[in-house]
Parts: structure tokens; sequence; C-alpha cells
């Protein structure tokens, strides 16, 4: 072999490295025909849009012979809605404004959750019934999906939390609504709001305490208010701060 052929073979096999690489670079470059980016690749759509509608739940509780014959708790999964209660021999309800606390929404979504209600069909009626004790309506609505469960007694462990919570709520609504019709015109009956505020403090019958201490500092304050009350007010945040 000559020096001249000798040369040539060493040379050929980086030759066919040099031809490879330019080969590859040309097979990437996009042609006329062809887009630059990747077909953005979409999943299903999903078959129920029910399951990212926004859920509505209610609390209805009737009883004509009770002082309080009727109480509707409305709400959204934020814990914003409205509470309306109807008094024996008042034909108007009172309607206000509803804003559970955070640690409130999260109980009763946990309770809503544990019924997986929407799917369930279990009737909460226990065998026995005692319908002097009122009708309760427990209802979620979630877009195309609705469901109402009625009951008068129940044995139901996470029912009975959902409708003691819904109770808690509406006692709670319905003091801080007597505490402001008496700060307004009946200053007189302020200090009996404060025990009943006590009692049901004692009982675990509010539904979140806390979310009262602002209301209470105001009433501590409040010279339009009785003495008596105002010193009661001032004990409750004490207890209720510990």
């Amino acid at each position: 072999m000559t020096i001249k052929n000798f040369k040539i073979v060493q040379l050929l096999p980086a030759a066919l490295v040099i031809l490879s690489a330019a080969a590859f670079a040309f097979a990437q470059q996009p042609s006329g025909n062809k887009h630059n980016t990747r077909p953005e690749v979409l999943g299903p759509a999903s078959s129920d849009s029910s399951n990212k509608a926004i859920a509505h739940y209610s609390y209805e509780f009737t009883q004509p012979e009770f002082f309080v014959r009727r109480i509707l708790i409305e709400h959204d999964a934020a814990g914003r809605g409205t509470i309306s209660f109807e008094k024996r021999n008042e034909e108007t309800p009172v309607t206000e404004p509803l804003d559970l606390s955070p640690a409130t929404i999260s109980r009763i979504s946990a309770l809503w959750e544990m019924l997986r209600f929407l799917e369930s069909k279990e009737d909460y009626q226990a065998d026995r019934e005692y319908p002097h004790l009122g009708t309760m309506r427990l209802k979620m609505e979630q877009g195309t999906l609705n469901r109402t469960a009625e009951f008068n007694w129940t044995n139901h462990k996470d029912a009975t939390s959902l409708v003691n919570e819904y109770r808690r709520v509406a006692d709670q609504a319905m003091l801080l609504f007597d505490i402001s019709v008496s700060r307004e015109s009946q200053p007189l009956n302020a200090p009996k709001l404060m025990e009943r505020f006590e009692l049901l403090l004692k009982r675990n019958g509010l539904s979140d305490p806390k979310q009262l201490l602002p209301l209470l500092k105001e009433i501590s304050t409040d010279e339009y208010l009785p003495l008596i009350a105002r010193n009661h007010a001032l004990r409750l945040i004490k207890k209720i701060e510990k």
C-alpha cells in the first residue's frame, strides 16, 4: 500500500462521521409542509361536569308548635349564604347574611364528605319516629345533581353530627340578631341576652365562640347598654380566650 492510499484509509472513518452528522442535522430541519411544534395532546373531556360545579348546601328545620317554627340555612362551599327563621305568631321570616368561620365550615364540609351525600341513597330516618320534635331536611346541589334527605329522628352518627352543627350555627345567628336588636332599640334586654350567651357557651351550643369576640368587645364598651351587661361581656371574653 502506498503512502497516499494509506492516508485515504485513515481519513475515511472521520469523513463518514461528518457525513452522518450532516444527514442527522438535515433530518431535523423542518420542511415547508411540517410544523416545528408538536401538536397539543388533549385529554378526554370529563363526562360529568357536575364534579367541577360549585356545591350548595342547605339545612331546614320545621315544627309549627315551636317558638322558632322554621329555620333555613343555605350556604356555598366557602360558608357564605343566608339564614332565615320564623317565629310563632309572626308571618314574616327574618333573613340575615351568613358567613361561617373557617373552623365551622371545615367541620361541616367534612361531615358532608363522610356522608357521601350525593352518591348515597341511605335513608337516615330511624325506625322509631318522633314527629313532635320537628322535621329536618338536608339538601345538597352540585351542577345537575341534587338530593334531599328528610327525617325527624336518626341513629346515623354523621347525620346527627351534621344536624347538631347546623343547630349551633342557627343558635349563634339568632343570638347575634337579638343582640343587634337590643343594641339598636332594646338595651334593657342586654343582660338577659348575655345570660343566654353564657348558657349556650357552657353547653357547646355556639358554632364558633371566637368569631363573636369582636362583638363582645364592642358590647363591653357600649355605654348605651346597662353596666351589668357590659361587665358580663368582659367575663365572657375571658372564658372564650382561655
